[in-house]
């Protein structure tokens, strides 16, 4: 117990260190910090999760550049788009991200912005566990009529044992709500309680290193250990030490 008590607190002041503004600067996280309207947030928030793979300053980078293309107006641009706004972003892409895909991401804020005010509903209303809510909205995202296949690869799945780690972000960032001012908190139907740590190898190797993590593959059931793990240092809100793995991961190689 007294083992816990100290882990908890060198967690909890990682937490205190990373979970800051200055985090915004060099995190995706800074591109819907660009926009003040719920659904601006929400959209720029999809994309810069769904582009955040690989160098951080670049992932930055083209989640800008698309965002720019879109007028910075991305909830405007996806439901009022004409064929030549479409035509100004057909040269788009980030790695294997392409016009293919971008197209159809377009297509499905449209259908989904057509019909609801927030893309909260898109998750909550699949189930009461966020796995239920990411396996749902896998099915929900895909269920437009014509489904490029290629563009399956960049919405993960716990139906397909992924880690889900940048859905699981992207929840973090519109669930969580504190004074720090990296997290929006703007979904009130997810409980941040509900959340899942958002876990990538960074994060598996510390979380190992600290021996709370003991699944050697980095998939779904490895972010359920972890989280379930976390749950005991906070109950409420287990997410919050995302920071600290992350921090000491990738800004401490630790």
């Amino acid at each position: 117990m007294t083992k816990n008590f100290s882990l908890a607190d060198f967690l909890n002041k990682k937490v205190e260190l990373y979970n800051q503004p200055s985090f915004l600067v060099n995190d995706p996280v800074c591109i819907p910090h660009l926009f003040t309207k719920k659904q601006d947030i929400e959209i720029a928030g999809f994309f810069a999760a769904t582009f955040a793979w690989g160098n951080r300053t670049t992932i930055i980078q083209k989640s800008k550049e698309l965002m720019q293309l879109m007028d910075n107006a991305p909830y405007d641009f996806c439901l009022n788009q004409s064929e030549k706004e479409l035509k100004s972003v057909s040269a788009f892409k980030h790695r294997t991200f392409n016009t293919t895909d971008l197209l159809y991401f377009i297509e499905f804020f449209k259908f989904h912005y057509s019909k609801h005010k927030s893309l909260d509903v898109a998750f909550a209303m699949h189930g009461k566990t966020v796995e239920e809510m990411l396996k749902g909205f896998h099915q929900y995202f895909f269920s437009l009529e014509h489904i490029p296949e290629r563009t399956k690869k960049h919405i993960a799945t716990p139906a397909r044992k992924s880690s889900c780690k940048r859905l699981n972000m992207f929840l973090r960032w519109m669930v969580r709500q504190d004074d720090k001012g990296v997290d929006f908190g703007i979904w009130k139907n997810i409980s941040p309680s509900q959340l899942i740590c958002p876990i990538d190898v960074h994060v598996a190797r510390v979380a190992k290193r600290l021996n709370i993590l003991t699944r050697k593959q980095t998939d779904w059931q490895a972010a359920i250990e972890l989280t379930e793990y976390l749950r005991t240092l906070d109950k409420n809100d287990p997410v919050k030490y995302d920071f600290a793995l992350f921090g000491l991961g990738v800004m401490e190689k630790y």
